[in-house]
């Protein structure tokens, strides 16, 4: 396959303060919707956040308060290797999700979801809450960063860097819980990544 061309300077987003604001925002309420979904179902999912659902079940915790207390190690990297604003940024996402995910369950709740639907639904739309987070400079944190200076650095898609960790964390996960979870667990997961690797694309999108 040939190398992608990148766009001329011309046709690159720029993004305005206003902008920034508003596509975060719909981002993070897109991807702690989703996140809620997989929760409620007792299901995991890949990456920082499939951690902190991991132990949150384990130890009884709140996911937004162990989702928020995992991801500070982070920061100093991204802080050194990706800038300020970044970090920043994904402070602020990780922070908002956090809270979101622990508030959204009071005026949301199911007495019925199908597994299948259920897992589908959380993979396009934290999928696509994080292509907009990525897209407005920011991340969920952890591991997305990592994967994130992998593509910059190398190329290498960051959905295909999330894949890898999540194969690991899976087979962690077959020990600890029963094949039933994680398997729809899995499900989820590849349709979350599968967004991010087919669409978070820097030759087509950079925002400056």
């Amino acid at each position: 396959m040939p190398a992608p061309i990148p766009l001329p300077t011309e046709y690159r987003q720029h993004h305005t303060p206003l902008e920034d604001i508003q596509g975060l925002a719909i981002a993070l309420l897109t991807s702690a919707t989703g996140l809620v979904f997989i929760s409620s179902l007792g299901f995991i999912t890949g990456q920082t956040a499939g951690l902190a659902l991991i132990i949150a079940y384990l130890s009884g915790w709140s996911f937004g308060l162990v989702f928020f207390l995992v991801n500070l190690p982070f920061y100093a990297l991204a802080w050194k290797r990706l800038g300020s604003e970044f970090t920043l940024k994904s402070f602020f996402c990780v922070t908002v999700v956090s809270v979101a995910v622990d508030y959204i369950p009071r005026g949301m709740s199911f007495d019925h979801l199908d597994p299948i639907l259920g897992t589908a639904i959380f993979g396009v739309l934290t999928g696509y809450g994080l292509l907009g987070i990525f897209r407005h400079k920011g991340s969920l944190g952890g591991l997305g960063v990592i994967a994130l200076m992998i593509q910059d650095r190398t190329g290498f898609r960051a959905g295909y860097v999330q894949l890898i960790v999540d194969a690991i964390l899976f087979t962690v996960a077959f020990f600890l819980f029963d094949t039933r979870t994680v398997a729809f667990s899995l499900f989820g997961a590849v349709i979350l990544n599968g967004v991010i690797a087919f669409n978070h694309r820097r030759d087509r999108y950079i925002a400056d």
